[in-house]
């Protein structure tokens, strides 16, 4: 089903980047999104076959207000629901960041580290990724003790492993070869 979100997904980059609103769809859905993962109900609610495709508009009306939705955001959850996809709509909100931020030149780097970097350290870390890979970089950051030291940069399939364990265990296979 990795195939239907991205192509929901794509729809819907399409069309907030053509009305400049990218960032701002973005936040929305990633907030209905957490909504949705918070309230079992509404899970059950929406991707239930037994209730009407009219009766779940009306709710994603009530929350799309509630929440300050933009009508793009309401009109995509309309689709979903309609062609009986809310199921997928996790799926869907991570296809659809994945889009906006291809589409804007930006790459997603997960960096792990032994210890928590600084803001220095950070800013340094994603000007040399930015200057290695060319684009702009958006980092999500998580620690690793067993690392030891350094950093592991994980963007897309590539791995920059510049971590102390990794630099021991190159250090044993080598000994060990002699």
């Amino acid at each position: 089903m990795k195939s239907a979100s991205l192509q929901y997904a794509n729809a819907l980059a399409d069309i907030a980047l053509q009305q400049g609103a990218a960032e701002p769809a973005l936040k929305q859905l990633e907030d209905f999104g957490a909504a949705l993962h918070e309230a079992t109900e509404l899970r059950t609610f929406l991707g239930s076959p037994a209730i009407t495709p009219e009766a779940k508009r009306g709710v994603i009306v009530k929350l799309t207000t509630r929440m300050g939705a933009s009508k793009i955001i309401r009109n995509f959850l309309f689709v979903v629901v309609d062609n009986h996809r809310a199921p997928l709509l996790p799926e869907m909100i991570e296809s659809f960041r994945q889009a906006i931020q291809q589409r804007q030149g930006i790459a997603e780097a997960e960096v792990t580290s032994a210890v928590n970097l600084s803001d220095a350290q950070k800013k340094q870390l994603l000007q040399t990724l930015e200057r290695l890979k060319g684009q702009k970089i958006q980092a999500r950051y998580s620690l690793d003790p067993a690392l030891l030291g350094g950093a592991v940069v994980r963007i897309g399939d590539t791995i920059y492993d510049g971590s102390v364990k990794n630099r021991l265990n190159h250090m044993r296979t080598q000994l060990a070869a002699e």
